[in-house]
């Protein structure tokens, strides 16, 4: 009987002091370094470089070109071995690029589970990215951005550092997002304007009838009314009056609301 496909390829570089599980699967070509550690069921495809300090999880899907855990774009970076670390059941497509994080930032870059991140991504020094995402073709976002669970980033949306996105938003096309989102906002533009909430995508979600309508009173406390921040705020408070089955949508709003610095703002 002859024998079965080798789970590595020949031609893999991979250190020894590599930490990979039995089951990974390793591609022609790929480099894998001696800090790097892959956990059961992933698949690393050909011509694929994986260095610095990454431990990637389970079931991830990778494929060929990537670039994960290279040194950041930080001209203050000075070696410290700071960390890229990627969850499970991700897939990250072609030419996409994660870099490692900075001292000053905390010192990781990291990426949740089951996310759908599309060719030529890039996720830069520090950054958080939460579960259940999908990042379009080219969709780039710089150091210290946090990105919640359950967004969607249009193709070629840019993200401006320290920028923070709200869970559930999403961006329209060639996006360049200068202020925080917050959650379920739907936003488009040069700079980003929130043009609405995510409506089918908290549909397709299963959120209820009674908590879209809670989202829709969010919506127009923040941007159809004229209020001040604060005002909008005090007005969002109120609104599990009426519907307290969305009593977490509304803690989700105001916590994020509170983190914004008037320096950055939202999105108008």
């Amino acid at each position: 009987m002859a024998d079965a496909t080798p789970l590595i390829h020949p031609t893999a570089l991979i250190d020894p002091a590599a930490e990979l599980d039995s089951s990974v699967q390793v591609g022609a070509y790929s480099v894998i370094g001696p800090h790097v550690k892959i956990g059961a069921g992933t698949v690393v495809g050909p011509h694929a470089v994986i260095e610095g300090h990454t431990t990637i999880g389970q079931g991830n899907q990778i494929f060929q070109f990537t670039s994960l855990g290279a040194v950041n774009q930080d001209k203050k970076y000075k070696g410290e071995p700071c960390e890229l670390i990627i969850g499970d059941r991700n897939t990250i497509r072609e030419f996409s690029t994660y870099h490692i994080g900075t001292v000053q930032g905390g010192g990781v870059t990291r990426l949740g589970h089951d996310n759908w991140m599309m060719a030529y991504t890039h996720l830069a020094h520090d950054c958080v990215v939460g579960n259940h995402t999908i990042f379009a073709n080219n969709a780039q976002i710089a150091g210290h951005v946090v990105v919640g669970d359950w967004v969607i980033l249009g193709a070629y949306t840019c993200v401006h550092q320290f920028v923070r996105i709200g869970a559930h938003g999403m961006t329209g096309m060639g996006s360049v997002l200068l202020a925080d989102q917050p959650p379920f906002v739907m936003s488009e533009g040069h700079p980003a304007g929130a043009r609405s909430m995510n409506f089918e995508g908290l549909r397709r979600r299963g959120f209820s009838p009674d908590r879209i309508a809670a989202v829709k009173a969010m919506h127009k406390a923040l941007y159809r009314e004229g209020l001040t921040l604060e005002q909008a705020k005090a007005r969002i408070a109120d609104i599990t009056a009426s519907h307290p089955e969305a009593e977490a949508d509304v803690n989700l709003m105001l916590d994020f609301l509170a983190a914004t610095t008037p320096q950055r703002g939202i999105v108008r």
